[in-house]
C-alpha cells in the first residue's frame, strides 16, 4: 500500500508513465519513446527540485514575519495537514486515491469533461481531506472508500473544466488545462480581472521601464531585486537577534536575509526552465492517450506550467495575494476567533497563478485585484473547513488551497448534517448531471479538433 502511496503521489512518475502509454499508443519509434518519457520525468524533477527551492527559501520568511509583527494563529499547509491524517487514515487514502483516478478516467471517457487529472500530490491532499470527511460521515469501510473515491473523481475533473475558459484565453490554444486544486480562486481572479477589460497593453508584461532601470525587464532581476527588499525590511521589523538564534544558524540577519531572497529567485528559474522541458514533451505524447484511449482528452498539469505565460505577474500576484491574507488576518483579530495567518508557501503559488489569470483578463489592474481576491479566498475558507474536520480541525493547521475549502466545506457539512445517505444522493446526482449531454457539446468538440 505504501509502495502505491509513493508511486500515484509523485508527478513525475506519474506523468512520465501517461508520456510513455502515449507515445506507445501511437508506435513511435525505441528513440522516441525513450527521450519524451525521459525529457518528461526529468522535467518534472526539475520542476519539483525549483519548488524545493522556493519553499526552503519561503519557510524562513513566514518565521520572521510571525515574529516581526507579534501574530499567532493557524497557518494553512496541505503538507502539514495531510501528515497528521495519513497516521490513522494511511490506508483508505491510498484506496480513494487509486479508486478516485480511475473514476475521473472513466468520467474524462464517457461524459463531455475530458480533463484527466495528473497532479499526484495534490491528489494525494484531496483524497485525505476525503477519507477523513467521509470517516466524520459514518460510511463503513466500503461506502468510505466509494464516496471518497467518487467524490475525488469529481472533483479531479471539474477543477480544471471550471477554468479552462480562462486557459483557452492564457494559451490561446486547449491543449492543455491546469490540475491544482486552487481553481476557485484561479477563476475569481479571471472574473474579477474582467472588470479591468486588460488587453495586452496592459498587460504585467508590458510594463515600461525608465531607459535607467532597463534590467528590470528580465523577471529573474526584477524578482530576486524585489525579494531583497521584502526580506531585508521584515528582517529589520524581526531583529537580528532571532534570526541569527532561531534562523540562520549565526550568520548575520542581513546576509542570511540577502541569500533566501536570491535562493527565491533561483527557485523561480528553476521552475520556468523545468516546465519548457515537460511542456514541449507531455502535450505531443498525450495525444496518443486522446486519440486512443480517451478521446479529446487534455492533461491537467500542475501551476508551474503557466508561469511561463506572465513572470511579472506571478510576482505581482504573490505580493497581492499575501497583502489580501494580511488583510483577512486583521478582519478576524477584530472579529474574534480562530485567525488564518498568511502562510507564505500557498500565498506565493496560488498568487502567482491568480496573478497570471488576472493579468489575461484584465491587466496590470486585473492581475492585482484578482490576486487579492484569491488571498481573501484561501483566507476564510480555511475558517469554514476546519470544523467538519473532525478531530482533525483542532489541528495547529489545515488546508490551504481554495478547492480543498469549496470541496471540503460542501461534502462535509453534508457528513455532519446529514449524513451518509445525503451524500450518496448527491454524489450520484452530480454523475448524472455530468453525463447528460451539454447543450454546447458538438460546437466544443470542433473546436477541440480543429486546436487538438
Amino acid at each position: 500500500m505504501s509502495t502505491m502511496i509513493d508511486i500515484l503521489s509523485e508527478p513525475a512518475i506519474l506523468v512520465a508513465l501517461i508520456a510513455l502509454i502515449g507515445l506507445i499508443a501511437q508506435k513511435k519509434g525505441l528513440a522516441d519513446t525513450v527521450k519524451g518519457t525521459t525529457k518528461t520525468f526529468v522535467g518534472f524533477l526539475v520542476i519539483a527540485a525549483g519548488a524545493g527551492i522556493l519553499s526552503g527559501s519561503l519557510t524562513p520568511f513566514g518565521a520572521m514575519f510571525e515574529e516581526a509583527f507579534n501574530v499567532s494563529g493557524v497557518v494553512p499547509n496541505n503538507e502539514a495537514v495531510v501528515a497528521l491524517a495519513l497516521t490513522e487514515y494511511g490506508t483508505t487514502t491510498a484506496l480513494i486515491m487509486f479508486f478516485g483516478m480511475i473514476v475521473n478516467i472513466l468520467i474524462a471517457r464517457f461524459t463531455r469533461y475530458k480533463y484527466i487529472f495528473l497532479t499526484g500530490h495534490h491528489t494525494l491532499y484531496l483524497a485525505c481531506m476525503l477519507a477523513v470527511i467521509m470517516a466524520v460521515a459514518g460510511f463503513d469501510t466500503f461506502g468510505l472508500i466509494a464516496a471518497g473515491s467518487v467524490a475525488l473523481g469529481i472533483v479531479m475533473t471539474l477543477s480544471p473544466a471550471i477554468l479552462q475558459p480562462f486557459m483557452r484565453q492564457l494559451t490561446g490554444n486547449d491543449n492543455v488545462a491546469l490540475g491544482h486544486f486552487s481553481a476557485v480562486g484561479y477563476a475569481a481572479s479571471g472574473l474579477v480581472g474582467k472588470l479591468f477589460k486588460g488587453s495586452k497593453e496592459t498587460s504585467t508584461e508590458n510594463i515600461k521601464f525608465p531607459n535607467g532601470l532597463g534590467f528590470l525587464r528580465d523577471s529573474t532581476v526584477s524578482i530576486a531585486l524585489t525579494m531583497v527588499v521584502m526580506y531585508l525590511i521584515v528582517a529589520f521589523f524581526a531583529g537580528p537577534t532571532f534570526i541569527e538564534a532561531e534562523l540562520s544558524g549565526g550568520t548575520n540577519f542581513l546576509v542570511f536575509s540577502l541569500i533566501q531572497a536570491g535562493t527565491f529567485a533561483a527557485g523561480v528559474y528553476v521552475i520556468l526552465s523545468g516546465v519548457r522541458l515537460v511542456l514541449a514533451e507531455i502535450v505531443p505524447a498525450f495525444k496518443g492517450i486522446s486519440t486512443k484511449l480517451v478521446p479529446n482528452a487534455k492533461p491537467a498539469l500542475d501551476v508551474p506550467i503557466i508561469f511561463t505565460y506572465a513572470p511579472n505577474a506571478v510576482l505581482i500576484g504573490f505580493f497581492a495575494s499575501f497583502i489580501g491574507g494580511i488583510a483577512s488576518m486583521v478582519i478576524m483579530i477584530f472579529l474574534g476567533g480562530v485567525i488564518i495567518l498568511p502562510g507564505v508557501v500557498p500565498h506565493f503559488f496560488t498568487g502567482a497563478a491568480a496573478g497570471v489569470f488576472g493579468n489575461a483578463t484584465g491587466g496590470f489592474k486585473g492581475s492585482v485585484a484578482g490576486s487579492f481576491v484569491n488571498g481573501i479566498i484561501i483566507s476564510f475558507l480555511p475558517v469554514f473547513l476546519m470544523p467538519v474536520l473532525g478531530d482533525l480541525g483542532f489541528a495547529n493547521t489545515t488546508f490551504s488551497d481554495a478547492d480543498f475549502g469549496v470541496s471540503g466545506i460542501f461534502f462535509g457539512s453534508l457528513a455532519n448534517y446529514a449524513g451518509p445517505i445525503a451524500i450518496t444522493v448527491s454524489l450520484a446526482v452530480i454523475i448524472l448531471l455530468m453525463i447528460i449531454p451539454g447543450k454546447k457539446k458538438n460546437s466544443n468538440r470542433s473546436e477541440e479538433t480543429k486546436v487538438g
